[in-house]
């Protein structure tokens, strides 16, 4: 199957290396065009129980600094062209799969660290988004930190 484009889900981590160079390898190798997400997740509303505290300074620092850690990947990536890069606010499961479906994304590649037992349970970003998915996803599985 020839892919016509790939979107690349990173969480702009030194882990997301792997996950760039591997969309950016099946979207050279397919002649396609290359595009790379990020979700900023909303953060927690309050702490310490009933006691609320505004966070939207602290999430508003956290999605400037996404932008200028994406706006950065640009220099590394120059396949992916301006206005491919898209960072959204939301959760990271709905995001990606809208994204895809409105850009008519034929692949998206995502992040796994292999969780299994009570980590999975847990949560996992690419499991989420295999489920529900409008095309293919492809999972590159990140090494553990030593």
């Amino acid at each position: 199957m020839k892919y016509e484009h790939v979107l690349v889900a990173i969480d702009l981590t030194d882990e997301c290396s792997p996950v760039l160079a591997r969309g950016r390898e099946v979207a050279v190798r397919n002649g396609a065009k290359l595009s790379l997400v990020h979700i900023v997740e909303p953060m927690a509303m309050a702490f310490g129980g009933d006691v609320p505290m505004d966070l939207s300074q602290l999430q508003q620092q956290q999605f400037d600094q996404a932008k200028d850690k994406l706006a950065a990947l640009g220099v590394d990536y120059p396949e992916v062209k301006l206005g491919d890069s898209h960072l959204l606010y939301g959760q990271p499961r709905q995001g990606i799969q809208d994204l895809a479906k409105q850009q008519n994304c034929d692949l998206i590649v995502v992040g796994s660290h292999g969780r299994h037992g009570l980590a999975l349970l847990l949560g996992s970003t690419a499991n989420d988004v295999l489920h529900g998915a409008p095309c293919d996803v492809l999972a590159v599985r990140l090494k553990k930190a030593e």
